[in-house]
């Protein structure tokens, strides 16, 4: 219990080694286009989600639409620069409640990205994407939603869609491949908001740490 203790009070040093870790990885690839998307990282699923009450400082109930689920925890968001041939390099990471949608989440971090496109689902069309595009250069690219109504696409619109989807498929490989190697997704042991936090950023640096250093070097 009291290494238990003692790892939860260094949750705080978790999410500045993350940045360390990324941070030399932020100049390769500099001229590659953005991913973006989050996932869940569960504390209690379907019904038992109603009970919960660990780390409610964030987590909150939300539904992920990708794994049709109702769960009580966090997202982590990322936005990542591609890297043909390989995973996306994580440049932005955060950690939300689960209710919090990825476009409000976009909203908050976007004035901070320029001169580049950046590819992301449904989620990530935004009204305004006009004027960000004109006064940030800035060209979001997401697959075309049906109009209300609509059957099926618009050949053009589908070839878009298609076109996006595939851009943006590594960063649906990263995910996959850091819950593999660290189950980041399954959270149910956790008992407090700093257990939370070790959880998180705690295999967040772990997965990046192998994937930059130890990879290569083996």
């Amino acid at each position: 219990m009291a290494y238990v203790q003692r790892l939860n009070r260094v949750a705080d040093v978790f999410a500045p080694l993350l940045a360390l870790i990324q941070q030399e990885q932020e100049t390769r690839n500099a001229g590659q286009v953005w991913l973006t998307d989050s996932f869940p990282v569960i504390l209690a699923r379907q019904g038992r989600r109603f009970n919960a009450c660990v780390a409610k400082q964030l987590a909150d109930s939300g539904y992920c639409s990708t794994k049709k689920l109702y769960y009580h925890g966090v997202r982590v968001h990322i936005i990542g620069r591609r890297q043909p041939g390989s995973l996306p390099i994580p440049e932005y990471i955060g950690v939300t409640g689960a209710s919090d949608h990825d476009g409000k989440i976009f909203d908050q971090i976007r004035p901070q990205l320029y001169n580049n496109e950046l590819y992301g689902d449904k989620a990530y069309q935004r009204p305004d994407a006009e004027c960000i595009r004109r006064a940030q250069n800035l060209t979001v690219l997401t697959p075309v939603k049906k109009q209300k109504g609509q059957h099926h696409l618009e050949p053009q619109d589908q070839w878009l869609s298609t076109a996006v989807s595939r851009v943006r498929q590594p960063i649906e490989a990263l995910f996959a491949w850091i819950e593999e190697k660290t189950g980041i997704e399954c959270a149910s042991k956790v008992r407090s908001y700093n257990g939370l936090m070790v959880h998180v950023f705690g295999k967040l640096a772990a997965a990046l740490f192998f994937w930059n250093f130890l990879r290569v070097s083996s």
